[in-house]
């Protein structure tokens, strides 16, 4: 199973390495080198300081030569110390001090991310490296290397090309999470966003969850990418309100607080007062009152208000009274899903459009989306034209990987397109034509039988791909009355339902 911070087991050989020398050293020449991927715990216990007074450094350290005459010891540090704290010891005694036994790496002299890589490898096999000085290690030792010894060390640590930045930012984590997201079977990808959301309340146990699930549904990043787009849309929620709530501090207006339990709460909106005269109250004519303030809505909009009508001259608007009733709170609660549901369907647009990417991108497209593209362009939906008519290309470009859809000429894609990739291209059309039909928030509360069929696919083409896509919980809860079921002679009554919005 994978983990949070990637080592490799073996050291491979670096490109072109040159021999290593042993030479012996005087211990007082070495020195911490920059490169040495130990930043915490650097110094010697007092087992190894023992045991080397007794015996000396049995096994040989690593060094590489300095411009002043002394050695950067990249392998071996606290071996290294243990023996100048001896020699010391030995000095202050009478005793013949003894030297320490190297090797010479004349070779990486200049090369400072693979002697960094080197250390990285050394120090974690041994006691006391934490997660963050072996993340720290592969962040710097990735970038400082060339292009060739990068695909090496990346090889060796199991990691993809974008191990540097992700080992980067994992590094935001502390050291007790990034055990647990070890223990939980994140890689380092997944723990670099983890990091990314780490400030949204309860975000690593349900990404625990997600990739559990992920586990028992046979492999796959499914569940995990759902999961992700929704936290990530929780955190642009929670930023727009902590955005609000600055614009508010930043204009001097207080924000209306709840009140304590037992306590009245004074505070209208100014859409239910008036002036002493009967006037209305706008946000500029009470700018003016001592309780202007605000209180905010679901969309993070201010609700202007006045903190006490009563004290500050304001007649509350003569409105009948009835009391909040069942049907309210159910409104309330409605309300409450409406948003919920809004956000999480924005949310799942993300994973599933990457999910189509990887369909276009493959070899061979799957037999289930070329039928489902062979069938919409014969039958031409009414959502298939509508797209067509409009002819907003961005998502079919960026399906097709076209880097700048703005500046790229179709027709000329088409005639270079290679004749193996003719099918993907056409479900790539379709897909974006399926993609601008369901592209509004509240698509989830009216979905069509043609829609949900394009949703349907793409989770037959995920759980057949090891799970590599899920639907949302929104998804499965939006396509539930339009799976198909089967009649009692054994056939599908899907197509119908198709049929009818064609």
């Amino acid at each position: 199973m994978a983990t949070a911070v990637s080592t490799p087991t073996t050291t491979p050989t670096a490109p072109e390495e040159g021999i290593a020398q042993v030479v012996v050293l005087d211990a007082a020449l070495l020195v911490r080198d920059e490169c040495n991927a130990r930043e915490h715990n650097t110094e010697p216990d007092e087992k190894l300081i023992t045991s080397v007074k007794e015996i000396g450094v049995e096994e040989p350290i690593s060094v590489r030569p300095r411009p002043d005459g002394t050695y950067g010891v990249f392998k071996g540090w606290r071996r290294a110390q243990a023996a100048q704290v001896a020699n010391a010891a030995a000095e202050a005694e009478g005793r013949p001090v003894r030297t320490v036994k190297a090797y010479m790496r004349e070779d990486l002299v200049g090369r400072d991310g693979w002697t960094r890589f080197l250390s990285l490898v050394e120090n974690d096999h041994r006691e006391g490296m934490s997660a963050h000085d072996t993340l720290r290690a592969q962040e710097l030792a990735l970038i400082d290397m060339s292009a060739v010894d990068r695909r090496t060390a990346a090889k060796a640590l199991g990691v993809g090309h974008n191990a540097a930045k992700q080992a980067k930012a994992a590094q935001k984590l502390d050291d007790a999470t990034l055990r647990r997201a070890a223990a939980g079977g994140m890689d380092l990808e997944q723990t670099a966003q983890l990091a990314e959301v780490s400030d949204v309340r309860g975000a690593e146990n349900r990404l625990l969850r997600a990739l559990q699930r992920d586990h028992e549904d046979g492999g796959g990043r499914g569940h995990w990418d759902q999961e992700m787009a929704l936290l990530k849309a929780e955190q642009t929620d929670a930023e727009a309100r902590a955005k609000a709530l600055a614009e508010l501090d930043a204009a001097g207006i207080p924000l209306v607080k709840q009140p304590l339990y037992g306590e009245k709460d004074r505070s209208r909106p100014l859409s239910e007062l008036t002036t002493g005269l009967g006037n209305p109250l706008t946000e500029d004519s009470h700018k003016g009152c001592p309780g202007h303030s605000a209180r905010l809505d679901d969309e993070h909009r201010p609700v202007w208000h006045c903190t006490d009508p009563a004290q500050h001259g304001h007649k509350v608007r003569p409105q009948p009274k009835k009391p909040r009733t069942e049907q309210d709170e159910k409104d309330a609660e409605e309300r409450r899903k409406v948003i919920a549901c809004n956000r999480a369907w924005k949310a799942a647009v993300g994973p599933r459009q990457e999910f189509v990417t990887r369909l276009v991108r493959m070899r061979t497209l799957p037999d289930a989306a070329r039928v489902f593209a062979q069938e919409v362009l014969l039958t031409l939906p009414y959502y298939y034209s509508s797209w067509t008519d409009r002819q907003e290309f961005e998502t079919l470009a960026r399906f097709l990987g076209l880097k700048d859809p703005e500046k790229t000429n179709l027709r000329e894609t088409a005639a270079q397109l290679p004749k193996a990739r003719v099918v993907n291209a056409l479900f790539a059309h379709v897909a974006a034509a399926c993609e601008f039909g369901i592209r509004e928030p509240k698509t989830w509360s009216h979905l069509t039988a043609w829609q949900a069929r394009y949703l349907l696919l793409l989770e037959t083409l995920g759980q057949a791909d090891n799970g590599s896509y899920q639907l949302s919980e929104v998804e499965q809860q939006t396509v539930a009355s339009h799976r198909p079921t089967t009649s009692a002679d054994g056939d599908s009554d899907a197509s119908a339902d198709a049929d009818a919005d064609v």
